[in-house]
C-alpha cells in the first residue's frame, strides 16, 4: 500500500515539475477543446465519409492546438489570444452597445445603440467621425 501511495506521489511531483513555465489551460482551451468533442460527435453520426474526414480533421487540429497552448511556454503569447478571444465574446453579448474604429488611429470605440446618427469623438486622437448606431 505505502509503494502505491509513493508512486503515485512520485508521478504527481514529477507532472507538477513538468509543468512548471508552462502556460497550462483558459477559458480559450476550454471552447476549443468542447468544439472538437463537438465536431467528434457529429462526425459519428454523419454518413457521408468526406464530411466525416472533415470534421474529424478539424477535430484532430483543434484538439492539437489545445495541447500546443497548453504546454507552451511562451506564456504572454498565450495570455494575449486568450484575452481576445474574451473580447470578442463580450462584444457578441453586449446587445446595448455598438463597436466602430476609428478612422485614423484604429482604437476601438463603445456607443449605445439605437440613437441613429450621431457624432462619434474618439477618446484617444480626439478625431470626429459619423456613424449610424
Amino acid at each position: 500500500m505505502n509503494f502505491f501511495r509513493n508512486l503515485l506521489w512520485r508521478i504527481k511531483d514529477g507532472l507538477r515539475r513538468f509543468m512548471i513555465g508552462r502556460y497550462g489551460s483558459d477559458k480559450l482551451n476550454i471552447a476549443l477543446l468542447l468544439t472538437g468533442v463537438v465536431l467528434w460527435l457529429l462526425s459519428n453520426f454523419i454518413p457521408f465519409t468526406g464530411v466525416k474526414l472533415l470534421l474529424l480533421l478539424a477535430y484532430y487540429f483543434l484538439m492539437g492546438l489545445a495541447i500546443f497552448r497548453m504546454l507552451s511556454r511562451n506564456t504572454y503569447k498565450r495570455y494575449q489570444e486568450n484575452k481576445k478571444y474574451l473580447q470578442f465574446i463580450d462584444r457578441i453579448k453586449d446587445r446595448e452597445h455598438r463597436y466602430y474604429d476609428c478612422p485614423r488611429c484604429r482604437q476601438q470605440v463603445r456607443v449605445p445603440r439605437g440613437k441613429g446618427k450621431i457624432s462619434i469623438t474618439c477618446p484617444k486622437c480626439k478625431e470626429k467621425f459619423i456613424k449610424k448606431t
